[in-house]
């Protein structure tokens, strides 16, 4: 059964998506603003911020997700709070391959992969489901599969 906050979390990307726009865009220039040091958790969880550019404007787009790792790695879930479409950040992020992570002092280059294989795609569901139990909510909240995918850091 869907938890109280994720359908929480649904409601209002459903029905007052402006507002969560701009708290969201609010939180990525205070996380910027103190390099990380402040502003670095959403609902008391560990979060990064991603820049990934926009596959229309060609522009940066920062977006704040929770921070799911696996090793070097980091796992995202286009899950958009449990909406019938997927989010414009993680298409985004299928049209560019590539994207930078924040965390509380560091900037990491990444490439962009789509979990698709089914032993794979399990283990990061868990990962993310163990990081942030609401993304099963919103799974049971929409008809389409959740996009999972991996940001893997480009080692130089």
């Amino acid at each position: 059964m869907a938890s109280i906050t994720g359908r929480t979390a649904n409601f209002l990307s459903t029905r007052l998506d402006p507002v969560v726009r701009a708290l969201a865009r609010n939180q990525v220039r205070l996380f910027r603003l103190t390099h990380g040091r402040l502003f670095n958790k959403f609902l008391r969880k560990p979060a990064l911020v991603i820049d990934v550019v926009g596959r229309s404007s060609g522009e940066p787009r920062p977006v704040m997700l929770m921070r799911i790792e696996r090793g070097d790695d980091f796992v995202v879930c286009g899950s958009n709070g449990g909406n019938p479409r997927t989010p414009n950040w993680y298409r985004n992020l299928q049209a560019a391959g590539e994207a930078f992570v924040e965390i509380p002092g560091e900037r990491i280059e990444t490439t962009f992969r789509e979990v698709t294989e089914a032993d794979e795609r399990a283990e990061c569901w868990a990962l993310l489901t163990a990081g942030y139990p609401d993304f099963a909510s919103y799974q049971e909240l929409t008809d389409r599969v959740l996009p999972i995918g991996l940001l893997e850091r480009i080692t130089a």
